[in-house]
């Protein structure tokens, strides 16, 4: 718990109402959406603006507390889990838009906005802001910077890093620090705007963002695909890209996740079938009609056994719903849901979706795999119980063998959910001693009373690589 003189001066900062320390206060915040790495912390503190985030930092930062940002808690790598103790920081006050900015194509944002609610309101003004994780109707603008996350839309127009433009950042020692601007152009120093975008709360707090926005496309129409072969849809996969065509969706489900994700949504998708591709393409109205035609055609010459377009925005959104519900499907299985991310070349989705398989097999889990194939990100999500320690050593070592697996074809142990403390062990063997080594000095310069989310993408001691037999 907190001396009594630290919670006296964060009363003072904050006032009694937005500082809370009771049991079940901070049960409330001690965990994420990832199983088994639930962690009490000393007190939750919900500060109203930039000044008051700074003189928290000062505080925690002269008495070596850790501190935690969280948005709202859909972090699937235990990344805003307060494993250290220490103070979580709220930002429910912090939740507005200050500028809708239609002449230089920007919106500046508090981090405690809710994704979906940005992305309404620029629609509203006809403009767009694509990145949109599943989690977008819950998730923060806060949560998705420092994790740079993806969603259905990152083939064609990327991910988080790409629109945000400018932040302030509240440093480990109170500084407070504004990097970028609403400029086509800056190469002033280091790129400080990038490096914040993914580092998890490590590296600073982001008190305010300013994002790029683009304008909203024309048309849009979407295909879901039907396939009795992995690979085909694989090979479809490629050879839609080879044809310099890219999809603003380019959906994977397997057969396991269309069955549990038809028994919970109900709206007529095939269980009979090895993988469907949901397909989506946004633009003016003859490059959409050229594009589905030309992708349908592609399709049918890979062996599809059908291509359906939606005849409806309302059968469309349908079936963009359905795949957001992948998660809460999958979820309905079992009482733990392990939801990860590898991420491969698009040319081995193929190899990697098999050896998802074979390890599923292997360790006799249930697994269902779903992602977005047209970046190569894949989900292979296991149902299973925490409370079943034996099976949990089995979901262990799967995932294990996964990740070597896709840093084997290239990949990469995560393409959107962050590293967190889940994916720590494994992440020096995507960068290998002296990559880890690196990011370490850029921490330690910044941070050196490690308080900025203590026990996050470094580990305390790295998993020892898996021998994987094929």
């Amino acid at each position: 718990m907190l001396a009594n003189q630290v919670k006296e001066k964060l009363i003072k900062i904050v006032t009694a109402e937005n500082f809370a320390d009771s049991k079940t206060e901070r049960l409330v915040y001690s965990y994420d959406a990832t199983p088994n790495y639930q962690s009490l912390p000393d007190a939750v503190v919900s500060p109203r603006n930039t000044k008051e985030v700074s003189e928290i930092v000062k505080l925690c930062n002269a008495y070596k507390i850790p501190l935690v940002p969280r948005g709202s808690g859909t972090n699937l790598c235990a990344g805003t889990t307060p494993t250290s103790g220490g103070i979580v920081l709220l930002f429910k006050h912090m939740n507005s838009i200050l500028e809708l900015d239609e002449e230089n194509l920007t919106i500046t944002v508090q981090p405690g906005v809710i994704t979906l609610d940005l992305i309404n309101a620029v629609e509203e003004k006809g403009l767009f802001y694509p990145p949109d994780p599943s989690s977008m109707k819950i998730s923060t603008i806060g949560g998705n910077i420092n994790e740079n996350s993806g969603g259905l839309r990152g083939l064609k127009y990327g991910v988080t890093r790409d629109y945000v433009i400018a932040l302030e950042v509240v440093l480990p020692n109170g500084d407070i620090i504004r990097t970028g601007g609403k400029l086509a152009k800056d190469v002033a120093g280091y790129d400080l705007t990038r490096l914040m975008v993914g580092s998890e709360g490590t590296l600073g707090i982001i008190t305010e963002a300013t994002l790029k926005l683009i304008p909203m496309p024309e048309a849009r129409k979407t295909m879901l695909v039907h396939y009795q072969s992995l690979d085909a849809a694989a090979k479809s996969v490629s050879k839609i890209i080879a044809n310099k065509i890219i999809p603003a969706t380019l959906e994977f489900l397997d057969q396991p996740t269309l069955k549990v994700v038809e028994d919970f949504a109900r709206i007529g998708l095939p269980t009979d079938v090895e993988a469907v591709l949901l397909i989506e393409q946004d633009g003016p109205v003859e490059v959409v009609e050229r594009d589905i035609e030309k992708i349908a055609e592609i399709c049918r010459q890979e062996q599809a056994v059908s291509v359906n377009i939606a005849t409806s925005e309302a059968e469309a959104d349908a079936l963009r719903t359905a795949r957001r519900a992948a998660l809460s499907a999958v979820a309905r299985l079992k009482p733990t849901t392990i939801l990860e991310d590898a991420t491969v070349p698009r040319s081995e989705i193929a190899k990697m979706v098999m050896a998802i398989n074979e390890i599923t097999k292997k360790y006799q889990l249930t697994i269902c795999t779903f992602g977005h194939a047209g970046d190569g990100n894949l989900h292979p999500t296991c149902a299973t119980d925490a409370r079943n320690h034996e099976e949990m050593e089995r979901v262990e070592q799967a995932f294990a063998e996964i990740f070597e697996k896709a840093i084997e074809l290239g990949g990469t142990i995560t393409g959107e959910h962050g590293v967190g403390e889940m994916k720590a062990p494994y992440l020096e063997w995507k960068l290998k001693k002296e990559g880890i080594a690196a990011m370490k000095a850029i921490k330690m310069a910044l941070d050196p009373n490690n308080i900025m989310n203590p026990g996050k993408v470094f580990a305390k001691e790295t998993r020892k690589r898996v021998v994987v037999a094929r």
